[in-house]
């Protein structure tokens, strides 16, 4: 089971959309209402977790430290 994030849809300028969390399978339709208030929703897209294929790596930093380029004043 996957926890996705929704958020409601304002219908009035000026109304602030509410989050929540929802958990489902990844296989069922997003939620089109919300399961209490039957609001209208949609689902929020976040960036999610960063994935790195087997055998690849970061550039190495260039400063001494990791600070970038020219190094800091540590």
């Amino acid at each position: 089971m996957t926890t996705y994030v929704y958020e409601t849809i304002p219908r009035k300028t000026g109304q602030k959309p509410t989050q929540f969390e929802y958990r489902q399978s990844m296989k069922e339709a997003p939620l089109t209402r919300h399961p209490e208030t039957g609001e209208p929703v949609r689902r929020v897209i976040s960036g999610g977790f960063g994935y790195a294929a087997k055998g690849a790596s970061a550039p190495a930093p260039r400063g001494g430290c990791g600070c970038g380029h020219g190094g800091c004043a540590h």
